[in-house]
């Protein structure tokens, strides 16, 4: 039998009634917006609202996640962007900021934030996981950012 977490996903889509904040890094647009595609097409399908917010790079999502989350507009926030990795520890310094950032606003403002950022090594990677061969990882994201919506309001009832 099984729980009511677990039946999140098959449940009725109207008996939660969604937004979702969605932050996308302008930089490696030609990946981030393969990305967000692949989102709005997993929130149409679902029929949850949503709201894009454009940043310049990743390193400023954190602060607009956090942000957002704080206004309690939103059940939870997409955070898209990407990291790939060059020569220098720039790709570290950034991905670990963001992980940070990201976790400890999760953490303070009780929203699900999805870390939906793809830290990769070449262009390449990128474009196999924004509707390559590994699919579009911003799809999967989006529906992650619903799943945990859902969870956390059903989790905020029983409380």
């Amino acid at each position: 039998m099984k729980g009511k977490s677990e039946n999140l996903n098959d449940e009725n889509k109207s008996k939660y009634k969604l937004k979702i904040g969605v932050v996308v890094s302008r930089f490696n647009e030609i990946i981030t917006e393969k990305l967000l595609e692949g989102a709005k097409r997993a929130f149409e399908e679902q029929k949850v609202d949503f709201e894009v917010f454009y940043v310049p790079g990743s390193f400023e999502i954190p602060i607009t996640a956090k942000v957002l989350a704080k206004s309690k507009k939103f059940d939870s926030i997409l955070t898209l962007g990407c990291l790939i990795k060059g020569e220098t520890f720039h790709f570290e310094h950034v991905a670990k900021g963001l992980v940070e950032g990201l976790v400890k606003s999760s953490l303070e403002t009780e929203t699900p934030i999805i870390f939906g950022i793809l830290t990769v090594e070449n262009l390449n990677q990128a474009f196999e996981r924004a509707g390559g061969k590994h699919g579009n990882k911003g799809y999967e994201w989006a529906l992650n950012s619903i799943y945990m919506a859902k969870l956390i309001k059903e989790l905020k009832k029983q409380t």
